[in-house]
């Protein structure tokens, strides 16, 4: 059997045509598109080789996070030995952190020219789900881009998912640009949001298609938590702000595009902005379309939506499907490179809002790592966001765990985000805006405006203790807090924290 010529092969089939050592790219940006059933088939296929007393590893390549499958299944049956560029996986997670997988944290961007270089060297294969495949090759991929695009470009041979769960409507919302490699690029015409500059498909050599696995399977994405009073706080700071900044006139009425991480703090604050009288209907140029977004359009606050996924639960999804014809003229999907691109960004003046794990008093931002040393799941997008976007605003809690821990700390143990392009932080405490501010001065309205009150006490001792400088550090104490979380549990062992706002 055939599908426009293309031999219909099982998951199993495809499976064994990956060996160890392969590496492998797949679709998917978020669980939104990923590869479903032929992942799977080769986590099994691992568990054999490895009963077997065989080594049977691969490479992985996604376009970011791709969910319970690649992230999970293939790394429970440790079966990768490397990834990258983006995950959010537990299992994989503690195996990166164990030194067992290598893994490369990166610009989300730059995963095609990497890609196209050569620098990961050779992609053996790509496992891209699509809802068709022309025997010309043409791909119309389902739920995301990412970064399938290149994949389908440079791997040595190319297996599709033709995924039936996926509506065939959802390629009115694709627009594929592929960049072609330096010198030879023009500047991208991409003017606001809704620009479309592409084609609604991706390309691919049919020679080297060496298969089509059918498959039946929906995108499987986790439900967010719904904010909770910290959430709200943070969000209400967040809507006033932009509120001052439009009565200043340093915004303009309408606003201008938002970027927003993927999140249940973001998506508080998508959903205030949205609740707002007095914020005008905007647009959103992100690397996600999430779930909150979609109630903002039905509300006509969301006027148009720019990503490279629909990262979206199944009723969500349903939602847009059932109602296509609302919603294919307001969302464009572009391939990752193009979603994420800086110098659109800037033209666009987008208002980045990202989510901080930690963020010390002088404005530098962890997005990624425990204690500097063990990995979260990456900086993702947000230092593309951050970098080249009008506004820069960095959200997080002022404490966690109980109290346990500060998000606010002397010095941040590994940034992905430095003070140079960090304009404002919020926690539930306040907002501390940055601009024009000298270090100290950030340090100061950063203690005042975002740390906690049980840690405000430390973090000005801390200052005043602190080896006069440009910036004010005591290297012999600025991880002093990190060390104590380490040792006793706790970043004040001996302090109580209390409940109220200081």
């Amino acid at each position: 059997m055939s599908v426009n010529s293309y031999p219909i092969i099982t998951s199993d089939e495809a499976a064994l045509l990956i060996k160890d050592g392969d590496t492998v790219s797949f679709s998917g940006f978020s669980p939104a598109g990923a590869a479903k059933v032929v992942p799977r088939a080769i986590a099994l296929s691992a568990r054999d080789e490895h009963t077997k007393g065989h080594r049977f590893k691969v490479r992985v390549l996604t376009g970011a996070s791709s969910g319970h499958i690649i992230d999970d299944e293939l790394a429970q049956e440790a079966a990768v030995s490397w990834r990258a560029p983006y995950q959010s996986g537990p299992v994989l997670r503690r195996q990166i952190n164990r030194q067992e997988v290598e893994y490369v944290d990166m610009h989300l961007s730059h995963v095609p020219q990497t890609v196209a270089e050569g620098f990961f060297g050779r992609i053996d294969f790509a496992v891209v789900e699509a809802t068709e495949i022309t025997s010309d090759g043409r791909v119309f991929l389902t739920t995301s881009i990412g970064a399938s695009p290149t994949y389908l470009r440079y791997a040595e041979k190319v297996i599709i998912e033709i995924n039936r769960h996926q509506s065939h409507r959802l390629r009115e919302m694709a627009d594929i640009f592929v960049m072609p490699p330096p010198p030879n690029r023009y500047p991208i015409h991409i003017y606001e949001p809704l620009t479309r500059i592409g084609l609604p498909y991706a390309i691919v050599d049919p020679k080297k298609v060496i298969g089509v696995v059918e498959s039946d399977e929906p995108d499987r994405m986790d439900e967010l938590a719904e904010p909770d009073e910290t959430g709200h706080q943070i969000a209400e700071h967040v809507v006033n702000f932009l509120l001052e900044e439009m009565h200043k006139d340093r915004l303009p009425q309408n606003l201008l595009p938002l970027q927003a991480g993927v999140g249940n703090v973001a998506n508080g604050v998508l959903a205030a902005l949205g609740s707002h009288p007095d914020i005008p209907p905007f647009r959103m140029y992100s690397e996600v379309f999430q779930d909150s977004m979609v109630d903002l359009m039905f509300d006509e606050k969301l006027m148009g939506a720019s990503a490279t996924s629909l990262t979206i639960t199944s009723h969500k999804l349903k939602q847009v499907i059932d109602n296509i014809d609302f919603f294919a003229p307001r969302i464009v999907l572009r391939p990752q490179e193009i979603s994420n691109h800086p110098g659109v960004i800037r033209r666009l003046g987008v208002i980045a809002m990202n989510t901080a794990i930690e963020i010390d008093i002088y404005g530098n931002v962890n997005s990624s790592h425990l204690y500097g040393m063990d990995i979260m799941n990456g900086i993702g997008g947000s230092g593309e966001f951050t970098r080249n976007s009008y506004l820069s605003i960095f959200m997080t809690p002022s404490i966690a765990k109980g109290g346990r821990i500060s998000s606010i700390v002397p010095m941040c143990p590994h940034i992905d985000n430095n003070e140079h392009s960090v304009q404002i932080v919020v926690t539930e405490q306040g907002l501390a805006d940055l601009r024009g501010l000298g270090p100290m001065q950030r340090a100061k309205v950063i203690i005042e405006k975002c740390a906690h009150p049980a840690y405000r006490d430390y973090l000005y001792q801390y200052i005043k203790n602190a080896r006069l400088g440009h910036i004010q550090h005591d290297l012999t104490r600025c991880f002093e807090l990190h060390r104590n979380l380490l040792e006793h549990g706790a970043m004040l062992p001996d302090f109580q924290t209390t409940n109220g706002k200081g």
